[in-house]
């Protein structure tokens, strides 16, 4: 089984009712204060935290004195529009303590779907990270609508563990782990500590799911495993309900391990070699040797431009011997890059009359042809 301090960067999903009191719809503040103790502790050891947090809705429909049932979506919206500040401000009160900055991410099912937004979401997580900000993520439930919303957390919380490269995540959740059967209903159900792949049989075996507390139950925790491990991301279902929750899944505490099929900085290299282009990009020496060496792509290297293309778009970049070099997500329009190619970073927003990136292609969304291997 995994151990948590082996990781460089995981994502935490925390469900609303681990977070909220069902009856009083108020905070479990002694609880919310353990898991800042842990993320504490794993920061400590040099890890990334990214949080995945319900419970908005929850918190919210309690100042509206909603009733604690199916509301129809202007509730649920009106209801996430006050219950989201209350969230946010929990988490920062909680972390503060330890010295922990924290920053609300928004997202919709749009912002990953769509590449460019997808880029901009990812260029941003790196960022916050970077700054030492743990991010606190929840679904847009304020103008989410079921066509561009999630629906659930768990596959939101798998989603923002491939955009930011986690390689483990942890689902707290009202039950300890994944099972043959439904333990509720059947003595014989069997918990599986490591699931190595997900089978059609692993699959017929979540059937309706387990919980009756979480909106999809354990198919959607299988659909978030699938798409974490696919992506080089490890993933554990544990009993969050416990007080210091990641603390205990490191001592042993029960639980289900699914295994990465792959590190997801690899993962996501084999997925932009894959990718079809129509558009290229030709460099200089400077900016070939730069790439080979590991570094960005930037504007001051491209000579030339060929084909059209938008923010995201990959893009082939050739070498100043016309050469096949490698693929890359652009970070700028084709019309944008014939602005600024063989420019300084620094001159970008003098010519464009707008910030933009240092590079055209950041060098985690490239992958270089190097002596025959893919880098």
């Amino acid at each position: 089984m995994a151990s948590l301090t082996n990781a460089k960067r995981i994502v935490v999903k925390i469900g609303s009712a681990l977070l909220v009191d069902r009856e009083k719809g108020t905070l479990k503040s002694d609880w919310l204060r353990s898991l800042a103790d842990d993320i504490a502790w794993l920061r400590g050891q040099g890890i990334d935290v990214v949080l995945v947090s319900s419970g908005s809705i929850a918190l919210g429909r309690e100042v509206l004195g909603l009733p604690r049932k199916n509301l129809p979506l202007e509730q649920s919206q009106a209801a996430a529009a006050v219950g989201q500040i209350r969230l946010a401000r929990a988490y920062e009160e909680i972390l503060a303590p330890h010295g922990i900055k924290t920053a609300q991410v928004l997202l919709t099912l749009e912002d990953t779907a769509d590449r460019r937004r997808y880029l901009n979401t990812r260029a941003t997580m790196e960022t916050l990270i970077g700054l030492g900000v743990t991010p606190i993520v929840n679904e847009n439930d304020t103008i989410a609508t079921d066509e561009i919303r999630y629906g659930d957390n768990d596959r939101l919380a798998a989603q923002v563990a491939v955009t930011c490269g986690a390689d483990q995540l942890i689902l707290l959740s009202d039950v300890d782990g994944f099972y043959s059967g439904n333990p509720n209903i059947d003595v014989s159900a069997k918990r599986f500590d490591v699931v190595e792949r997900i089978t059609p049989e692993i699959e017929a075996m979540a059937g309706d799911g387990v919980s009756g507390l979480s909106k999809g139950g354990m198919i959607t925790k299988l659909l978030a495993a699938r798409m974490a491990t696919e992506a080089g991301c490890a993933m554990a279902i544990t009993l969050g309900s416990r007080m210091n929750p990641l603390k205990s899944l490191e001592n042993g505490d029960s639980s289900t391990w699914f295994l990465a099929h792959d590190d997801p900085q690899a993962a996501r290299k084999r997925w932009i070699a894959a990718m079809k282009t129509t558009a290229s990009v030709t460099i200089d020496a400077g900016a070939e040797a730069a790439l080979r060496q590991g570094k960005s792509l930037l504007p001051a290297g491209v000579v030339s431009v060929s084909g059209r293309f938008g923010r995201g778009d990959p893009i082939e970049i050739i070498s100043a011997g016309g050469a096949h070099l490698g693929i890359g997500l652009s970070r700028y329009t084709a019309a944008e890059t014939q602005l600024i190619l063989g420019r300084k970073s620094s001159a970008v927003e003098e010519i464009l009359g707008y910030k933009g990136r240092a590079a055209l292609v950041h060098r985690d969304d490239m992958v270089v042809q190097l002596m025959g291997v893919d880098r």
